[in-house]
């Protein structure tokens, strides 16, 4: 069936990237400190049909109150390792309704959302969690309920920030909304070590002449200071280009002003820009840096925790990871390894902050489907009080209160606290490690929370962080689903980041990797996938 292929296509796409560069990509969304995406192994807590229809009495609008919720989602949503009965309990409390809850494996999510919307209308929850990538697809094919009216004549759109709202709107598709995110996307900022710029007498760079002299210093030099002249290098990635949008994310200071896939012109046309020289100009920086060293020579297989731990060994200088709490996690793991955990978050290089700063990637977003028997009762009750700025949102944001988060007077992790000083609980999965959010990262946050108990909690580092990126970045652009895209780009991407790989590692020239691209249909396939999108 339809929704079969387009899954087949959409996973194709994503596991070309993968399996030719090795990239894994990753997440801001962590339950716990140690990991990268909030993983969790949690099985389903019912698998049955859409229930969204409920018997309810109806609010003065009108709109019947679900007596049900099936929802199906990652491992960013509490797990049952991390109490995940306590969350639905207390949803329950505050909003009296009954989240029945199926959370596959986190790994395997979206080979089981393939599988869902394969098997029929009749197994679809009434909301799911969707990455960009399958929001457009399922969107494109009819399988998600059309949310542009809810919204717009809902309180929620009241309450939305003037960032939040630029979100949302990056999310319309044909200016219409089919999924609502639970914060904003969130990027990727440039994490330099404090120590080593010590080490080697420079600054921070602010662009990109600065930024190879860097590099340069802490390949060649000294810059972690045992005594050894080029034992180290300068910068480490997941991928040359990461496994899923925005693709350029891990190494900005390079890609500047390209981009490998399609984007849409300022003229409203849509190219893809691979195919322009800006992309070439990027291929040669990294194929030149690459030579020199200063890119870790194990980018082509890196995953993101390759690369984490090679950061924590004191292996290389400059890392490009998630703003926010990572930044934390960053210091936290640096010092535990008996190292200097002082990070300085760069502001983008004047090279990337001509064209917009760093990326913000499109977020997931929930999205009510087809099947769902009362879509107007599941938004307003269930994807509205998400957003509330009050004890709803506060649940999604931090978890149950002496379950994920306490006030009391107690040690947790080594860390003493006071009586009514907000701090998050041992995590029940990672024993060692403390939470560090729940589902929603109130930094992210589309609306303010009222009184927000965690607003102390952050770490001073992880605030800077945040806040760099979010004043100095741009929105992703979401592409839209059509029938060529479902067709040709898998393949298409196989052989873009083949390419990728032949100029940057192998060093074959700009000239015979694009009359490669010519030669296996890469071109062709470019034009009928551009065409299909100026034609929608």
């Amino acid at each position: 069936m339809k929704h079969n292929r387009l899954f087949a296509a959409a996973l194709a796409t994503l596991m070309a990237a993968s399996v030719v560069l090795g990239g894994c990509g990753g997440s801001s969304s962590s339950s716990s400190s140690s990991g990268d995406t909030g993983s969790g192994n949690a099985a389903s807590s019912d698998t049955g049909a859409a229930s969204g229809g409920g018997e309810a009495a109806a609010s003065d609008d009108g709109i019947e109150k679900p007596e049900t919720i099936t929802i199906m989602v990652d491992g960013t949503v509490t797990t049952q390792e991390n109490n995940q009965q306590a969350f639905i309990d207390k949803f329950k409390e505050l909003t009296g309704i009954q989240l029945i809850i199926n959370q596959p494996d986190h790994d395997a999510y979206y080979d089981n959302v393939g599988q869902t919307f394969a098997s029929g209308p009749d197994n679809w929850p009434d909301v799911i969690i969707l990455s960009s990538t399958y929001y457009a697809g399922y969107a494109g094919e009819g399988a998600l309920w059309d949310m542009t009216d809810a919204y717009e004549n809902s309180e929620l759109k009241g309450r939305i920030n003037e960032s939040g709202q630029s979100v949302i709107d990056g999310l319309r598709i044909d200016g219409h909304l089919y999924g609502f995110p639970s914060g904003r996307g969130n990027g990727c900022v440039t994490y330099v070590k404090k120590k080593w710029l010590d080490n080697v007498g420079m600054e921070a760079p602010t662009n990109y002449d600065e930024y190879i002299k860097m590099l340069d210093a802490f390949t060649t030099g000294d810059p972690d200071g045992n005594g050894v002249d080029g034992d180290t290098y300068g910068v480490s990635a997941a991928g040359i280009i990461a496994a899923e949008t925005p693709y350029i994310n891990y190494l900005p200071e390079f890609y500047q002003d390209a981009f490998p896939s399609f984007v849409k012109g300022d003229d409203g046309v849509w190219y893809d820009g691979f195919t322009e020289q800006s992309f070439k100009d990027a291929l040669t920086r990294l194929r030149e840096a690459y030579a020199a060293g200063y890119i870790d020579k194990e980018t082509l297989t890196n995953g993101t925790n390759d690369c984490r731990n090679k950061f924590y060994e004191d292996k290389f200088g400059v890392f490009t990871y998630w703003a926010g709490t990572w930044d934390s996690n960053l210091k936290n793991n640096l010092e535990a390894n008996g190292l200097d955990g002082e990070l300085v978050p760069l502001k983008p290089l004047a090279e990337v902050a001509d064209v917009g700063g760093y990326i913000e990637r499109t977020p997931p977003v929930w999205a009510i489907t087809e099947a769902c028997e009362n879509p107007e009762g599941v938004f307003k009750y269930f994807i509205e009080t998400m957003h509330d700025g009050g004890e709803i949102q506060t649940l999604w944001s931090y978890g149950v209160e002496d379950v994920h988060w306490s006030r009391k007077a107690e040690e947790v992790c080594g860390n003493t606290y006071a009586e009514g000083e907000f701090h998050f609980a041992e995590s029940l999965e990672k024993p060692g490690t403390q939470y560090t959010k729940q589902h929603m990262d109130s930094m992210l946050a589309l609306v303010p929370i009222v009184d927000d108990i965690g607003a102390n909690g952050h770490a001073p580092e992880a605030v800077e962080s945040q806040e760099i990126f979010n004043n100095n970045c741009r929105q992703a652009q979401l592409v839209p689903s059509t029938d060529e895209m479902a067709q040709y780009n898998g393949d298409l991407t196989t052989l873009k980041n083949s390419i990728v790989a032949d100029v940057v590692v192998q060093g074959v020239s700009i000239d015979e990797a694009y009359q490669r691209f010519e030669t296996e249909h890469g071109a062709e396939w470019s034009k009928m996938i551009v065409d299909s999108l100026n034609a929608q």
